[in-house]
């Protein structure tokens, strides 16, 4: 059995969760995550099942390590986790949801004590070799809440039996159990080439849960990159030719 917790979600893009534990409640979160806490909680590190468990988060993108916050106090303590990057906090009872719920790898923020962090693999072989965000999932299994962090806007879709709902690999946030998940070519010579959504969409049918994320942390880095690569280029090509050392030297400027 989970702890029950009572949490409450703060900010808008940038969110955070606060978590109330009663006296020997505690909550499990990755390393890194904590914002702050109260005087009364006691965190304990470990690998929280032995090595081959720490191992399979690696996996998953998460930390080897992961870290419980316990109230040891008598009266009620706080603690809060924080967002690593712009977007929502999404609170999951996994209760609600059969027990499990499966999710992008890094997206794992924090979880009532008694919610396993376990790697979930695809179930076909082209949703492994083409799923935006590698092959491996993450499954949160138990009966609490857990806490699982997207970026930008999150959208939920609510699908029936038999309902398919066709996405851009990388905007799969999270979904349940229930979801069958496939990875199917766009198809179109023009659609492959020129669509600019890649080669491969997401394929869910129902029924189950899915929410999306309007801006995967991968293609948040892939425009940082893409800006911070052309100011480089720009400052190469200023020290060629424009007002650099070696500009100077082709102009006579220097001497």
């Amino acid at each position: 059995m989970a702890d029950v917790i009572d949490y409450r979600i703060l900010g808008d893009d940038m969110q955070v969760v606060v978590i109330e534990l009663d006296p020997g409640e505690g909550v499990r979160a990755e390393a890194g995550a904590m914002l702050f806490m109260s005087d009364g909680v006691r965190m304990q590190t470990g690998t929280e099942g032995g090595l081959f468990k720490g191992f399979k988060r690696v996996l998953t993108g998460e930390s080897f390590f992961i870290t419980t916050f316990m109230q040891a106090g008598s009266n009620r303590g706080t603690v809060a986790f924080g967002a690593p990057y712009p977007g929502k906090i999404i609170p999951i009872d996994l209760a609600e949801h059969g027990g499990a719920f499966l999710c992008q790898k890094d997206a794992f923020l924090c979880a009532a004590r008694g919610v396993e962090i376990e790697v979930a693999f695809t179930k076909r072989l082209g949703a492994g070799l083409f799923g935006g965000e590698g092959f491996i999932l993450q499954q949160l299994s138990g009966d609490g809440m857990a806490f699982v962090h997207a970026g930008g806007t999150i959208i939920r879709h609510d699908l029936a039996p038999g309902q398919t709902l066709r996405v851009d690999t990388g905007c799969l946030a999270t979904f349940s159990t229930t979801i069958d998940y496939d990875i199917r070519f766009v198809g179109g010579f023009k659609n492959a080439l020129f669509g600019g959504e890649g080669l491969f969409l997401a394929h869910l049918t129902g029924p189950g849960v899915v929410y999306l994320q309007s801006l995967p942390f991968s293609r948040l880095a892939d425009r940082i990159y893409a800006v911070a690569r052309a100011g480089q280029d720009r400052e190469e090509r200023k020290g060629v030719g424009g007002s650099g050392l070696f500009g100077g030297l082709i102009s006579g400027d220097k001497w």
